[in-house]
């Protein structure tokens, strides 16, 4: 029986939550967490060791925590190695792809992860390992870990991998020849093709074209003391009501604060109620995230010309990119009734 090792984070470990991010890299024995399930969906390997570390550790310390893990796997024998799932946590997606990428290159085993489509590790990593089209939270765990499963074993078996479609991992940017089992030509599939989107029918193209989201840059502010900016974040600071009730994690609202005659955000008047690090810097000082008092002090120098009088919030983690889209669209409307001449955008 081949064998396989698992890396999860801190939460999934039963380690803790925010509270325990910065836990330091740990090589377990045995299963913990999702590799308790993964062991059970494996067929040609069975997971030997567990792999630990915090998301926020191995953000902020990525090389001294891509070391220290690879040092500890040097006395362990395995033939792949897993990471996640990851859903749609963004620390914890690059932090898998970041082991997976270095796992894959010291030791040359295949790597395996999942994440959700909108997770930034999708983007970073998806030509260097096999990626699992996985759910959004944590409840599709079970689903997931399956799909991680069943492409560790083909890999593991030595079989031909299909189109990513059909084995649901995400397009690795490689082509390959292969004949389809019904054996006919590509004109025959082509007019096929075309009479069903001429009708209207659904099709599916055999050489799907990225599409690109550009975005045209901004002219740039000719002269800053002269203009208005609005000051807006992802780190979730609110009055401390919340009064337009914005989720923790992937928020779907957001809301704009009245600042008029405000030198700086005060603690127990705003705060945050993002989810995703520890709340105390910025319950205790809001402008640690959102800096009211530096823009007030540069509006009194002349620096620019004037701070506008509502900042924007709402928050970042677990946000999908449909709903940013949607939230910036209607605050645009906004800023430009106001004549906001430029943003100054805070995240975390």
């Amino acid at each position: 029986m081949k064998k396989a090792v698992l890396y999860i984070n801190q939460f999934f470990a039963g380690v803790g939550g925010e509270t325990e991010a910065d836990f330091e890299p740990e090589i377990r024995e045995g299963l913990v967490g999702p590799a308790l399930e993964l062991d059970k969906q494996l067929k040609n390997a069975e997971v030997t060791h567990t792999v630990i570390c915090g998301d926020n550790f191995i953000g902020s310390n990525q090389e001294e925590a891509v070391k220290r893990i690879l040092e500890g796997l040097e006395g362990i024998e395995f033939d792949i190695f897993f990471a996640g799932p990851a859903f749609q946590a963004g620390r914890y997606g690059s932090a898998c792809g970041f082991i997976c990428r270095a796992v894959k290159e010291k030791f040359g085993v295949e790597t395996v992860s999942s994440m959700h489509v909108e997770n930034p590790g999708v983007l970073m990593f998806k030509k260097e390992l096999y990626i699992a089209e996985g759910g959004h939270i944590a409840a599709k765990m079970r689903k997931d870990i399956k799909k991680m499963a069943n492409i560790g074993d083909k890999l593991l078996a030595g079989e031909t991998m299909l189109r990513a479609a059909a084995e649901e991992f995400f397009p690795r940017g490689i082509r390959h020849q292969f004949w389809p089992e019904e054996a006919r030509p590509a004109a025959i599939r082509a007019v096929e093709m075309l009479q069903k989107k001429l009708s209207g029918e659904n099709y599916q193209t055999e050489l799907p074209i990225p599409k690109s989201d550009r975005v045209e840059i901004a002219k740039p502010v000719t002269d800053l003391s002269k203009a208005r900016i609005a000051l807006m974040n992802t780190g979730g600071i609110v009055p401390v009501d919340n009064p337009d009730k914005i989720q923790s994690a992937s928020a779907t609202r957001w809301g704009k604060y009245d600042i008029s005659g405000m030198d700086r955000l005060e603690s127990g008047v705003f705060k945050t109620i993002h989810a995703g690090f520890d709340p105390a810097a910025a319950d205790a000082d809001p402008n640690v995230i959102m800096p009211v008092d530096v823009m007030r002090a540069f509006e009194k120098e002349g620096k620019i010309g004037e701070l506008y009088k509502d900042f924007y919030s709402t928050v970042g983690t677990g946000t999908t990119e449909a709903e940013a889209r949607r939230m910036a669209q209607e605050i645009v409307v906004h800023m430009k009734e106001a004549q906001v001449d430029a943003v100054l955008m805070v995240s975390t």
